[in-house]
């Protein structure tokens, strides 16, 4: 008795949920895929691919179970994979912004060493001719002062790094302007953008240790927001992102 009750509960597949083996709960959840797709929106081939699948096959008919087996792959394709494609459709997206955005800066100002500057005014025409869009990173210095010979080959690497930015050196003596930068001013950075200063740091090896390096310079001037995400790494990291999914 208990048992054709329980073969009755299987057969039963226009009841809700009443599939009560692992096959019924598989086949409950096809004509939940079923119902719930949208009858305009979904092709006839896929419609018909999920009616079958939510119809019970005979165990005896070896045709019907390779049928089954068939339809099984597309649906898991086609339904079961679709999140995962949506992923890999929005990291191609933002891969391609990224690429988009890489393209755009490079055909800007491209530099990727440090100027050294002459005179004052070559300073002051490096400042007012440069595009707005570039950010200038101007290093006042002077031979055996504390700071700067590191400076400078701390900025050598960071220029290579962001050839977007535009980085420079000039001798305080050259500046035309040396008695308002003494020795126990400088290293001095003076940052510019669009024709104006925008930041300036006086004495700035004091924010370093004893020894410094580009990093220290690099998370320095990023903890202000001066200097640009670095377009290479961006992509880099996209794709490593692309990689591990």
């Amino acid at each position: 008795m208990e048992e054709a009750k329980n073969q009755s509960l299987e057969e039963d597949f226009e009841g809700q949920a009443t599939h009560t083996g692992p096959k019924g709960v598989i086949n409950d959840w096809r004509k939940f895929k079923l119902g719930s797709e949208d009858s305009d929106s979904v092709p006839p081939s896929k419609k018909e691919i999920l009616r079958q699948m939510s119809s019970p096959q005979s165990r005896d008919d070896k045709d019907s179970k390779e049928r089954f087996s068939r339809k099984m792959s597309i649906q898991e394709y086609e339904l079961i994979h679709q999140d995962k494609e949506d992923e890999n459709c929005l990291r191609k997206y933002r891969r391609q912004c990224m690429q988009a955005m890489h393209q755009k800066l490079s055909f800007g100002p491209r530099h990727g060493f440090v100027y050294e500057l002459e005179s004052g005014e070559q300073f002051l025409e490096t400042i007012e001719k440069e595009q707005k869009i570039t950010t200038i990173i101007v290093h006042i210095y002077e031979e055996g002062i504390k700071g700067c010979h590191a400076l400078n080959g701390s900025l050598t690497c960071l220029a290579a790094e962001y050839p977007m930015v535009k980085f420079c050196k000039i001798k305080a003596s050259n500046t035309g302007a040396g008695d308002r930068f003494s020795a126990d001013v400088l290293p001095t950075l003076l940052i510019y953008k669009g024709g104006e200063l925008i930041s300036n740091f006086i004495s700035v090896a004091e924010q370093f240790a004893e020894e410094f390096f580009a990093g220290d310079v690099e998370s320095f001037l990023n903890e202000y927001g001066l200097l640009p995400e670095r377009e290479i790494h961006a992509l880099e990291q996209t794709k490593m992102e692309e990689d591990v999914e």
